[in-house]
Formats: structure tokens, sequence, C-alpha cells
């Protein structure tokens, strides 16, 4: 990837930080995500935490080379990478989220997949309605409405999917990310419950992020939705999301060996009422440690 152009005017998010779960498992993969990087790093001051879970570093080794070639140091310095070395096939994609949700500083977490961006208008609607509030259009004189998690993207054909080769990737990146780069090459396609979310952090914390016991893929985004939904206040920001294509394996299909035990927890989950779901997370094992790090943390 060559030098881009002219540097584009920030727009501040300095409110939220980003948290991005990584395993580079094929190259476009390792595409996407300086694809993604490069787009927060270019369009925002905001902070990224991106914890890379493998066998060694492919994005220290790899990614950040190519990084340094397209951002400025200041740009750089938005990114804070954290590598576990583990030998673990299994990509435990909810435990990692919580480990960087309890690193992050700010009010605002965004719960975000390698492999997607959206337009700059839903990143900075998606803070300001967690910061200030919502504006009801029915009743615009009456207070702001609270609001502690945003889904980004509307609800059915909202998901523009992008299938690109490096050379578009570059393209895309060199031309302050011109959209026209992949026509012919993405198609309108189905949105529900994936690709990213934003949160207030206390409650995100408060109602048990991301449940830990569901591991690798399958059913913790529907979960996710149905619990926040019945337990907090959701807002849906009718915009498109792109997501960048990849190649799959099992931690993010529904081949994975533990796709059975995530399909009985939320079966088992998303027939509770309100009480008895407040109740699941008030007790669940993962979170009772969780709170125990955050009062040492406050304690530090």
């Amino acid at each position: 990837m060559t030098t881009g152009p002219t540097p584009l005017e920030k727009t501040d998010l300095l409110q939220a930080t980003f948290l991005i779960p990584l395993r580079i498992e094929s190259a476009d993969r390792m595409r996407n995500i300086i694809t993604s990087l490069v787009y927060l790093c270019r369009n925002f001051r905001t902070t990224i935490i991106v914890k890379e879970v493998d066998k060694e570093s492919i994005f220290e080794k790899s990614v950040l080379p190519q990084l340094a070639q397209v951002l400025a140091a200041d740009e750089l310095d938005c990114i804070t990478h954290i590598f576990e070395q583990s030998d673990e096939y299994t990509f435990h994609r909810t435990r990692i989220i919580n480990d960087m949700v309890m690193e992050a500083e700010t009010p605002v977490v965004v719960n975000y997949d390698s492999d997607v961006f959206l337009p700059k208008l839903s990143y900075v609607a998606a803070v300001d309605y967690i910061v200030n509030g919502w504006v009801n259009p029915d009743q615009p004189d009456a207070p702001r409405e609270p609001i502690k998690c945003v889904y980004p993207y509307g609800y059915g054909d909202y998901q523009w999917q992008i299938t690109a080769d490096d050379e578009t990737i570059s393209e895309f990146i060199n031309t302050n990310f011109n959209l026209e780069c992949f026509e012919g090459k993405s198609r309108k396609w189905d949105a529900k419950y994936g690709f990213c979310q934003f949160f207030d952090r206390e409650e995100y914390i408060r109602l048990g992020m991301e449940n830990e016991n569901f591991v690798s893929y399958g059913y913790e985004d529907d979960e996710r939705y149905m619990r926040f939904n019945t337990l907090s206040q959701v807002l849906r920001h009718n915009d498109v999301i792109y997501h960048l294509e990849h190649t799959r394996t099992s931690n993010s299909w529904f081949n994975n060996p533990h796709i059975e035990n995530n399909r009985q927890l939320w079966e088992t989950l998303g027939v509770m009422n309100k009480e008895k779901l407040a109740e699941y997370y008030e007790n669940v094992e993962y979170m009772n440690a969780r709170r125990g790090q955050e009062q040492v943390s406050i304690e530090a």
C-alpha cells in the first residue's frame, strides 16, 4: 500500500473506544483489518484497542509495518495493540471483547468487527445518542431520552457486502475512501444484529457485557440484542453498514464444535422474562469474576 492523499479533517470521537478482537487467519482478514484501522484513524480522533490472540503476532509482524506506510505518527498512536499468546484453536471472542471493555477508560465502547466500516456520520450519531440522549421527532420539545446501546445500521437490507482485491482496497484508501471504487464488487444484503454496536460502558458491564458462555461463533449476536432490548434502552440508526467479505474458518461459522452448546444457551436465555434475565446476569460466574476485576482496578 502506498502513501495516501492529503489528510482528512478529523472528527472527535474521544469519548469512544473501539474494541477489535483479532485473529488473522487469511490474507483477506489481514487486508480487512488494515482497511478498517486506516478508515478509523484517518477520519477520527479516537481510541482503538486491538486484542490479538494467536500462536504468534501477525499484527505486529505484518500489519503494523503496512499501517506505518499510510498513517501519520499521531494516527498510529490511536491504536493500542494487545497480544495474548495462545495455542488454542478456538477463538473465544466474547471473552476477548470483555478483556478490552475492562481496559477501556471512555464512557462509550464499541464492539467492532475487524471487517466493517460505517458512513462517517453514523459514528458521530451513535456516540451522541449515548452521551447526550435521543430527541424524539414526535416530541421535539421533550427531554432527550437516554440511550445505552446503539445499533448503527438498519434491520434488513442495509448491509453492503464488498468483495474486493488488494488493488481495489488500495484505491479506496488512496482516494480518501471513495466508495465508487467498489462499483460492481458489492451487493446489498441482510443485516440483523452483528457487525458492531456502541454501548454506554457502565451499562454494558452492568448487564453482562458479552456472555462468555458463548464460545467461538453462533447465537451470541441474537442473545445480546434480546438482552439489551429487554433490560436497557436500545436505538437503531437506520443507515447502511459496509462489510468486507473474507475467508471463513469454523471460528466464524456454524460448523464450530461449540455451536450446539451456544444454541442451547440461546434457547434457555431467549425465553426468560425480564426478572429472570436480570437475575441470571447478576449471578453468572464470569461476571462475578469481572466485577471483582473492576473493583480491583478502581482501588488501584
